[in-house]
């Protein structure tokens, strides 16, 4: 295990039972390097949308827990956030969620010289993700997507 795994996981468990604790959901925990500085972020929702007090009220707990532990070595941001509404889809639960929904997915090689393909998620599981693409199934090797994401529809 990478130590970035490691402190996604270590803050992972230290976040959950305080966002359960809110009333709220943990959507996913990263720990990632940006122009140079490394960023420690939590994102939260509930029904209806997280608001920025529930970020800082969330935040201001979370804080305190990762000065107690001090596992991470490097120096680091921390935020907490709302997945927003292109969140991607990176657990089942996401998934389930999403069953019937438009989404936009992203290979990391052209398919059919595409890169980007849009449609309605009907089926998933462990290695394949299938979307009705304009009445056609197109079915999707895990393996080759790089992102799939609801699509925001205006």
């Amino acid at each position: 295990m990478s130590r970035r795994e490691e402190y996604q996981q270590r803050a992972e468990a230290l976040l959950a039972p305080i966002v359960e604790e809110q009333g709220f959901e943990l959507v996913d925990v990263e720990y990632v390097k940006e122009a140079g500085c490394w960023y420690l972020r939590g994102y939260i929702d509930k029904p209806g949308g997280i608001t920025v007090n529930d970020c800082e009220a969330v935040s201001r707990i979370f804080s305190d827990k990762l000065d107690e532990q001090d596992f991470i070595e490097d120096s680091y941001i921390m935020e907490i956030s709302s997945p927003g509404l292109d969140r991607p889809l990176k657990k089942e639960k996401d998934f389930a969620r999403s069953l019937g929904k438009l989404v936009e997915i992203r290979t990391y090689r052209p398919i059919e010289k595409q890169k980007e393909f849009c449609g309605v998620l009907t089926a998933y599981d462990g290695n394949s993700v299938t979307i009705d693409e304009d009445g056609q199934n197109r079915v999707f090797d895990r393996k080759e997507i790089a992102l799939i994401r609801l699509a925001i529809q205006f």
